[in-house]
């Protein structure tokens, strides 16, 4: 980043398996709680183990207004829109607060997938003899859509939602990069607010895992099939891990430059020290070798003039698959040494493009509560994983920087460097 604007985060919101709002989130860091469970939701198929994390007692009646508007959001949308809703109530960003016409939305999520009891009546209708006829779709089956379906399942709605209900007349984007979706939406909202286009800006992801039809993909990662011990199930980094969990929830900070925080006696809560994005090609057939995060690292150091010693700790993408963390943790131990590392989907598994922003807000909290949570169901370290891991017990910030890492499916890479107020 070359601007001269500092950026600074104000607020945050999260809804999240360990807790809906910051100081439930907060408090389930802090006492080790997983979120990952048995699911009922596949009983009797054969798709993969029936473990995840999903957002318990989650009702948007509680807080999505107006409640017609539920009538077009999908889970992820809901999800999204409450985490924003939050963090806007946090930042006391009431009617008045903000000029409407600079006060925009950038916002992670995936492809929205439906949800398959929405389209049963359509499939009937094609429906021949106990063969699908897809001549038949677009004369019968659309009779039994509802009109506006489409709109819950856009990825870029999510955002819109937001906006319309924040008054946000500003710069509105949408970014479906799976994992490094919120994170590269955080690094889109810094540019608009460094090039003037914004005063606030409200950044995130969300994303709802938690359903058959991403489940059907299990070649894209490693699944774990810990099913005897779900809270034991995520293990990044540990030489015993199995593979991931997916989750669902959504993260969401307010961003504006520290001169307009403190014009409107906002607190400040961390600043946004640098960033920086990378692709590793992947030949059809070969595994990556982790030089996109090694990038990304050596990026963002040389952007803000750090050296590896001056990172407090490392929030890892830690996906607990065999091949991705020991990439990763290559990666970290090339760039940046002995660095204490944490890996938070220990607490909540894989949640697509809402989950860096979680992991972003975890690293926020970090800061105001002076201790880094530790690592879940770190056993057994791995020679091919040699990273510091913080384990059993939180770690005293000592050095209030902080380095936030997201890798997604497809080799893409960002890095985020949060640093204290």
């Amino acid at each position: 980043m070359t601007s001269s604007r500092e950026i600074v985060i104000t607020a945050v919101g999260v809804v999240s398996p360990v807790g809906i709002g910051v100081e439930p989130f907060w408090q389930s860091l802090g006492h080790r709680r997983s979120g990952v469970r048995r699911l009922d939701l596949f009983d009797g198929s054969d798709l993969p183990p029936p473990l995840g994390a999903d957002v318990v007692d989650f009702d948007p009646k509680q807080y999505v207004r107006p409640r017609k508007s539920l009538k077009v959001m999908s889970r992820d949308i809901q999800l999204g829109f409450v985490a924003a809703d939050m963090a806007c109530q946090q930042a006391a960003l009431v009617p008045g607060a903000v000029d409407p016409e600079r006060f925009g939305i950038t916002f992670g999520a995936d492809m929205i997938t439906c949800n398959l009891a929405e389209l049963q009546s359509a499939f009937a209708k094609c429906m021949v003899d106990g063969q699908f006829d897809f001549a038949r779709w677009g004369n019968s089956a659309m009779s039994e859509m509802y009109p506006l379906w489409l709109l819950k399942y856009l990825p870029n709605m999510p955002a819109c939602h937001i906006g319309i209900a924040q008054d946000a007349r500003g710069p509105n984007n949408s970014l479906t990069l799976g994992e490094v979706s919120s994170l590269a939406a955080v690094a889109e909202a810094v540019r608009v607010l460094q090039r003037g286009q914004a005063d606030v800006m409200i950044a995130g992801g969300t994303s709802c895992r938690i359903h058959p039809t991403i489940w059907a993909y299990r070649r894209a990662y490693h699944f774990s099939e810990r099913i005897d011990d779900p809270p034991a199930a995520v293990r990044p980094f540990d030489a015993d891990r199995d593979g991931m969990v997916y989750g669902e929830g959504s993260g969401a900070l307010v961003l504006e430059s520290r001169q307009h925080a403190e014009a409107r006696g906002a607190p400040i809560l961390a600043r946004i020290g640098a960033f920086a994005a990378g692709f590793e090609p992947q030949p059809s057939g070969r595994d990556p070798d982790g030089r996109a995060v090694r990038q990304t690292i050596g990026q963002v150091l040389e952007q803000a003039d750090l050296r590896p010693d001056d990172i407090g700790y490392v929030n890892a993408h830690g996906l607990s698959t065999p091949l991705e963390d020991r990439l990763e943790a290559q990666a970290i131990r090339d760039t940046l040494g002995d660095v204490p590392v944490t890996a938070l989907k220990s607490y909540f598994g894989n949640l697509g493009a809402g989950g860096g922003a979680v992991e972003l807000i975890a690293s926020v909290l970090a800061f105001e509560h002076g201790e880094v949570p530790p690592t879940l169901n770190y056993h057994q370290p791995d020679p091919d994983c040699p990273v510091n891991v913080i384990r059993d017990e939180p770690m005293k910030l000592n050095r209030p920087a902080a380095l936030v890492l997201n890798q997604s499916r497809i080799v893409q890479s960002m890095a985020l460097l949060l640093q204290a107020p």
